[in-house]
């Protein structure tokens, strides 16, 4: 779409012509002896070729190296299966903010389950991940938050809860 505007030149007005962009538009260009040399340059750049732009990333002398990153990937997922794990942590944790500590935790490690009070002053703690993921969770509640006191956390293997499985989560106690 082309628009008129009036712009000053040499002191007279004169009506030019300006286009979406000037050196893009090639009849344009063609028209205008200055950008027809600008124009020719552009298309003998390599950016200018489809083939310099698009070019895939590994050639095909090396098949094999997509190969093995697609089957380190498999193998990763097979090893790395979820599970679940609950825990139960003793001490000064109460009232010290352990529930938010630990869903934030839970949260920085992407785990899913639920952190809630218990009556006897411990807090329970179920979390769905990786056992890699487990571990890391274990030692942030061991570490616990700044104004508690955690002298003891107990683990035991817990069944996969599909109301859990989606999200951290913290509950009170039923």
């Amino acid at each position: 779409m082309r628009r008129l505007r009036s712009e000053k030149s040499h002191g007279k007005n004169e009506l030019t012509r300006f286009g979406p962009s000037t050196l893009g538009c090639a009849p344009h260009a063609r028209k205008q002896p200055e950008l027809r040399a600008a124009l020719e340059a552009y298309r003998k750049s390599p950016y200018s070729r489809p083939s310099a732009r698009f070019r895939p990333r590994h050639s095909a002398a090396t098949p094999f190296r997509d190969a093995t990153r697609v089957s380190a990937t498999i193998s990763k997922f097979v090893t790395d299966a979820k599970q679940a794990r609950r825990y139960f942590v003793s001490g000064f944790v109460q009232g010290v903010g352990f529930r938010y500590f630990t869903q934030g935790e839970a949260k920085r490690l992407d785990l899913c389950g639920y952190v809630r009070n218990l009556r006897d002053g411990r807090v329970e703690a179920y979390a769905i991940g990786t056992p890699a993921q487990l571990v890391k969770f274990r030692a942030a509640l061991e570490r616990g938050p700044r104004f508690s006191s955690v002298s003891e956390v107990k683990d035991e293997s817990a069944a996969i809860d599909p109301q859990y499985a989606n999200e951290f989560v913290t509950t009170h106690e039923d």
